[in-house]
């Protein structure tokens, strides 16, 4: 098997564009990860997922641990085969759950203590076993165990959160044991405070990772604080490993983003978008939800080369949102995926050919004008 690589083929600014090669296959980066939580990217088949274009997925350590179970998902031969995804698959560590359930746990310098959100049962994570539960899921990407603070928060508070994650990413690093083509990520935090993403990023450096992701951004703040943080911490980020924002974004997030140089995206907004009524296309967010779609033949966009975005009317879409039928999250799951995909796939283009600036103007003009 061969190893974990990531290769810069062309820079525009601060922008990359490369290849992460892995045993399962190659990343192509900037790169959105559609985010299959529980082993499943809601209202796709893991087929429509890759066909539009995505090379990686991404599953949560948290979900997947309270239910089937990391010892259960081994036993029945691993992440890949139980959810019939042979590519390359990364794991969120349950970081984020520390933020979003923080009713539902007790932190503490060992770890964190979860009430399970399904049925109250007591779950334990650590730094070590959450290392050990990605390993038996046996995710290419495993992510460092880390505490991620809403935003806006005490400098105290964010200081006191990133010098934790910090320790956790020491023991995750002891923890994991390197195998051909399995990587460790380490994850920078310290709030909107520079000085604090600045040594947690010299923290991670010292341990040493395979890549670096920013977390905790896209948690309350505006996309000003969240763009001035990355300027601020990118830089200090080692230039030859792949960069990672995490739970971001919003279509115009992700390009700001690419322009300061990140490489790996995930969100859950396109798969949630679509199942609440929501369109992202090359004329901005469509509402199907309005009235205003219910006697209109037009498709979201005819020169799509997406089936759900083509050959569907506005009209019938509106009538499957409005009447709940399933096939309405389906269809604009799919489109929503297939426009985030082609907005990549427009940037690592435009890296190449040194116009990743009038890309990102372009997009935003069509925007701006709107679906006329």
């Amino acid at each position: 098997m061969s190893a974990f690589v990531f290769a810069i083929q062309a820079r525009d600014g601060q922008a990359r564009r490369g290849v992460i090669a892995t045993p399962r296959g190659d990343i192509r980066t900037p790169a959105f990860m559609p985010v299959g939580t529980q082993a499943s990217v809601k209202a796709m088949y893991p087929d429509q997922v890759r066909d539009l274009g995505a090379d990686i997925v991404l599953a949560n350590t948290y979900h997947l641990m309270l239910r089937p179970g990391a010892e259960r998902v081994a036993e029945l031969g691993g992440l890949h085969e139980f959810m019939r995804w042979p590519y390359p698959i990364l794991t969120d560590s349950g970081g984020f759950q520390v933020m979003s359930l923080a009713k539902l746990r007790k932190l503490d310098e060992d770890g964190v203590t979860f009430a399970s959100h399904i049925d109250g049962s007591t779950h334990r994570l650590t730094p070590e076993r959450a290392v050990e539960i990605q390993r038996l899921l046996g995710s290419d990407i495993t992510m460092q165990l880390d505490e991620c603070l809403k935003l806006p928060a005490e400098e105290p508070e964010m200081r006191r959160a990133m010098e934790l994650s910090l320790r956790w990413a020491e023991r995750c690093k002891t923890a994991f044991v390197p195998a051909p083509g399995k990587a460790l990520f380490g994850i920078v935090q310290g709030g909107d405070d520079a000085a604090l993403r600045l040594a947690s990023a010299e923290g991670l450096r010292r341990i040493g990772f395979d890549g670096y992701a920013v977390g905790g951004l896209a948690v309350g703040e505006p996309q000003a604080v969240m763009l001035k943080v990355l300027e601020e911490t990118v830089p200090a980020l080692p230039a030859a490993n792949p960069r990672y924002l995490m739970g971001v974004g919003t279509p115009d997030d992700i390009l700001q983003a690419v322009w300061r140089g990140i490489d790996m995206f995930d969100c859950v907004m396109p798969t949630r978008a679509g199942r609440h009524g929501q369109a992202f296309t090359r004329f901005g967010r469509v509402n199907l939800r309005n009235a205003r779609h219910a006697d209109d033949k037009r498709p979201l966009d005819a020169t799509s080369d997406c089936p759900a975005v083509r050959d569907y009317s506005r009209a019938y879409l509106h009538h499957l949102v409005r009447t709940q039928e399933t096939l309405g999250a389906m269809l604009l799951t799919w489109a929503n995926l297939a426009y985030y995909q082609s907005l990549m796939e427009g940037a690592r283009q435009a890296i190449g050919e040194g116009r990743l600036g009038d890309y990102i103007a372009m997009v935003r003009e069509d925007w701006e004008r709107g679906d006329v």
